[in-house]
């Protein structure tokens, strides 16, 4: 066979060149609209926590700051201590700007705070102050911290209030132990507001819970996307936007808990039990279903090959809605009976025979929607048993 003219074989090369540079160039683009997108999603998603943050946390600021303003009224007119430095620091420590303080954490830290100062104020007052003080002032207040109870705050507290008092000039005025007066005045200003500050915590544990359940809505509008378009850099948003949901996961999840813990001792938490503890059991459950959607994510953006996803596409846009409804829902404080109704639709149309009969990639996410489903309509005051019941029968 004849060898072809040089000018066919160059044009041919280059035609391939080119081909092979616009592959590398489109492949290259779509990376970069993949990572621009994760990043504003991501920088979105953490532009919505820090104002909700802001939102829930701006009461109790305050609330810290009169505290640690009264500790210091104490200290200074009543007791008569010139300069009660310890005082409101010890009410701020304790207090913090947690919305919902558990008794426990306050108690430990007052403890703490006082445990270091006292121990702080008498090895100086015998040994006086150094480097080897220092030394010798956190080994004793954290053995004796250690001693009184297993809390981490308490001896990380003890410790480093010793080491403050080691290091700050001797108190001139107030007598030896007034140091020590402080703290405690400070720590009881703040369990005292702990314990008796009037508050509802299910306006906070509303708002958690409509933006948790609302970060799962749009993690599973953009799979659903994904799964319509069959593109796997949608599957990755998707992953994204879940993952950087897992902060208002956490936080609603912590702070039922924290609620809890409170209500125990205050009359008016005591009056809400059953909603902290639904909002509790519902911020488990919804934790559950993002990693059960991220998984999901994931391995829809890991398929190979031609996949005929536009079925179980329409279940998870379902699915979508119906969250959506479940998130109005918990945030207005009613029951989400409409998104019971439409997560029982959208679970009722997971038959993988149905949905992939001849795919098991395919069929293997719809067994993951349908444990995601169940643990969703449980979240929305659904029977486990009716939940499971809601499935078609495999």
């Amino acid at each position: 066979m004849p060898d072809e003219p040089d000018d066919a074989r160059d044009a041919a090369a280059s035609g391939e060149g080119e081909g092979h540079a616009d592959g590398v160039t489109q492949a290259r683009v779509v990376a970069a609209d993949t990572w621009r997108r994760l990043r504003i999603l991501t920088g979105r998603a953490r532009a919505r926590q820090g104002v909700a943050r802001v939102r829930t946390s701006f009461v109790p600021i305050v609330v810290s700051a009169l505290a640690a303003g009264l500790a210091y009224f104490v200290a200074h007119d009543l007791f008569d201590h010139p300069f009660p430095f310890f005082a409101p620091v010890a009410a701020w420590v304790c207090l913090g700007f947690a919305p919902d303080r558990q008794i426990r954490r306050v108690l430990e830290l007052a403890i703490g705070v006082a445990l270091g100062v006292g121990i702080g104020d008498a090895i100086v007052h015998v040994i006086g102050s150094g480097a080897w003080q220092v030394a010798v002032v956190l080994v004793v207040s954290a053995l004796v911290a250690r001693f009184i109870d297993a809390g981490i705050l308490l001896t990380t507290q003890a410790g480093v209030q010793a080491v403050v008092i080691v290091l700050l000039p001797p108190s001139g005025t107030g007598g030896p132990a007034s140091r020590f007066v402080d703290a405690l005045v400070g720590g009881a200003i703040a369990l005292l507001v702990a314990v008796l500050w009037p508050r509802d915590p299910r306006r906070r544990l509303a708002l958690l819970g409509r933006e948790a359940l609302g970060a799962l809505a749009e993690t599973l509008t953009m799979l659903a996307e994904g799964l319509v378009h069959g593109r796997a850099d949608e599957a990755r948003a998707a992953l994204a936007r879940g993952r950087a949901a897992e902060p208002a996961l956490e936080l609603w999840q912590t702070s039922a808990g924290d609620a809890r813990e409170l209500a125990r001792v205050n009359s008016q938490g005591r009056r809400h039990l059953d909603v902290i503890d639904r909002s509790t059991d519902q911020a488990v459950l919804t934790d559950r279903v993002m990693r059960t959607v991220r998984v999901l994510a994931r391995r829809t953006a890991a398929l190979t090959g031609e996949h005929d996803t536009t079925g179980l596409a329409d279940v998870v846009s379902r699915f979508a809605v119906a969250v959506r409804d479940l998130s109005a829902a918990v945030g207005e404080g009613r029951d989400p009976a409409r998104a019971r109704e439409g997560l029982r639709a959208a679970a009722a149309l997971v038959d993988p025979r149905e949905l992939a009969p001849d795919d098991w990639e395919v069929a293997s996410l719809a067994l993951l929607v349908r444990s995601a489903l169940v643990d969703a309509l449980e979240a929305a005051g659904e029977d486990p048993a009716a939940a499971r019941d809601a499935l078609p029968t495999l």
